[in-house]
C-alpha cells in the first residue's frame, strides 16, 4: 500500500503532544508507532480505565479507538483547509482485561474526500484481541 499520510514531517512526539489537556492524556493514551498505512497507540488498564467490576471499561476502549482513528484522519487531510470529526463508532468487546496495557492498531478501510473509515483492533500484551472497532470520520471544510 502507498503512504497515506499527508503530514510528511510527523513524529511520535508531535502526535503525543496532541494529547495534552485532552481526555487522551487522562486515559494515558500514547502513540508508539506508525508506518506507511497504520498507526499504533497504547493505553494502560488501571483505575482510570476500569469499570466497576475492575475490567477495562468499554467506553475507554471506544475512546482509544476514536482517538487513534481521528488522529489517523488528521494525518490524511489538509489541516489548513479541513477538519475531521468522528461521526460513527462501533466497538465489539471480545475479551475482558484487568490490568496491564492494550495496544490499538488503526488501518484504513476507506479514505475518501468526505469520509474516512478505519479498522481498529485493540490487543493485549499477548496479541489477544480485546476489542475490534470501526470508526467513520467526516472530513469538513474549515
Amino acid at each position: 500500500m502507498n503512504i497515506i499520510w499527508k503530514h510528511k514531517n510527523t513524529s511520535l512526539d508531535m502526535l503525543n503532544l496532541m494529547n495534552v489537556n485532552t481526555m487522551s492524556e487522562v486515559l494515558g493514551i500514547r502513540f508508539i508507532e506508525f508506518g506507511d498505512d497504520f498507526l499504533k497507540a497504547t493505553m494502560p488498564v488501571n483505575k482510570n480505565t476500569h469499570q466497576p467490576y475492575g475490567l477495562l471499561h468499554g467506553g475507554a476502549s471506544a475512546a482509544l479507538a476514536e482517538t487513534i482513528g481521528s488522529v489517523a484522519s488528521f494525518l490524511c487531510i489538509d489541516a489548513e483547509k479541513e477538519i475531521c470529526v468522528g461521526i460513527e463508532i462501533n466497538c465489539n468487546h471480545i475479551r475482558g482485561k484487568k490490568d496491564g496495557l492494550v495496544t490499538a492498531t488503526c488501518k484504513p478501510l476507506h479514505i475518501g474526500a468526505t469520509t474516512h473509515v478505519w479498522d481498529i483492533k485493540i490487543n493485549d500484551e499477548l496479541e489477544k484481541l480485546v476489542c475490534v472497532s470501526r470508526l467513520t470520520v467526516a472530513i469538513l471544510k474549515k
